[in-house]
C-alpha cells in the first residue's frame, strides 16, 4: 500500500521510531493520525512534521480497551477515512531475570506490548476491511525470536506479537488488508527512559559493542516494507543475523547471546 494519500494511525508517534515513521510517511503524502502517552512528546512531533494539516493527534493509554476501541471514529471524524495501523508503541522490563521480575513489570509490559496492539486491531479491523485496500504494521522484535536474558517477559510479550501479526495475515488472506511484522534490532532510541526503566549496568563493566541503526534509518526501512507489504521486515543487521542464527543453530543461540551479554547480566 503506497502511503501518498492515505489516512495511518501509529502509536508511539511522540517519539522514537513511532516519530520517524511519522514524519517519513507524511514526507510521502500520507496523513497521520498520532497516538501516544505523552502530550509533550506528541507536541513535539507536530513541530517537526512538514504539513501541519497532514498530522493529528491525541493522548491515549492503548491498555484501555474501551477508549481504545473508539479511536477509529476520532480518526474518521479528524480526516474522513483511515487505511492504515501501525502498532509502533512498547516498553522494555527492568533487566532483571524472570525469578526476579515482580508481577506488577510482568502485567505492565504484556498490557502495553501485547494488549494494546490487540485492542486497536480489533477496533480497527472492522473499518479497514472496508477500504479497497489497507495495511496492519505490527513493532515486535528481534527479542522475539532470539532470547535475550534479562529482558524474557519483553521478548515474550514480543513473541506474542509476532505469533498474532503472522496468524492474522494468513487470516485475511484475500482480503484488501495486508499486514506486516516489523522486527528491530538495536536502534538509537530512548527506549528504556520511555518505559521507566534505568538500565544500570555493574560497577566495573561496559556494554557489549554494537552497532545501532538510527531511528530515522529504522522509520525509513519500516515504511519501505510496509510500502511493499511485506510479510516481515527486519531493522538492522543485528535483527536478520538473530534470526538467522537461531534458526540455524536453535540449541546453541540461547549459549551464544548469554556469553555475549554475561558481563552485564543481573548476579
Amino acid at each position: 500500500m503506497k502511503l501518498n494519500g492515505k489516512v495511518i494511525v501509529i502509536t508511539g508517534a511522540g517519539n522514537g521510531m513511532g516519530r520517524e515513521m511519522t514524519i517519513a510517511a507524511i514526507a510521502r503524502g500520507a496523513k497521520v493520525y498520532g497516538v501516544d502517552i505523552s502530550q509533550e512528546n506528541l507536541d513535539g512531533t507536530a513541530k517537526l512534521v512538514g504539513k501541519k494539516d497532514h498530522f493529528k493527534s491525541e493522548v491515549l493509554d492503548i491498555t484501555d480497551r474501551t477508549k481504545a476501541a473508539t479511536l477509529p471514529d476520532r480518526v474518521i471524524k479528524a480526516f474522513g477515512v483511515v487505511d492504515g495501523l501501525v502498532n509502533n508503541a512498547g516498553i522494555i522490563q527492568p533487566f532483571v531475570f524472570v525469578n526476579d521480575l515482580d508481577f506488577a513489570h510482568i502485567d505492565r509490559v504484556m498490557n502495553v506490548n501485547f494488549n494494546g496492539p490487540l485492542n486497536l486491531i480489533k477496533a480497527f479491523l472492522p473499518v479497514l476491511l472496508k477500504r479497497p485496500e489497507a495495511q496492519i504494521a505490527n513493532v515486535s522484535s528481534m527479542g522475539g525470536y532470539g532470547p535475550v536474558p534479562g529482558q524474557t517477559v519483553y521478548g515474550a510479550s514480543k513473541a506474542a506479537i509476532k505469533l498474532l501479526t503472522e496468524g492474522l495475515r494468513s487470516e485475511l488472506t484475500g482480503s484488501s488488508v495486508t499486514v506486516t511484522g516489523i522486527y528491530p534490532g538495536a536502534i538509537g532510541t530512548n527506549i528504556a527512559a520511555n518505559s521507566g526503566i534505568k538500565m544500570e549496568l555493574p560497577a566495573g563493566t561496559d556494554a557489549p559493542a554494537m552497532k545501532m541503526t538510527a531511528a530515522a534509518d529504522a522509520g525509513r526501512i519500516m515504511l519501505d516494507g510496509i510500502e511493499a507489504g511485506k510479510a516481515r521486515v527486519f531493522v538492522g543487521s543485528d535483527a536478520s543475523m538473530m534470526d538467522k542464527l537461531v534458526r540455524y543453530m536453535p540449541e546453541r543461540a540461547p549459549r551464544i547471546i548469554y556469553d555475549q551479554m554475561k558481563s552485564i547480566l543481573p548476579k
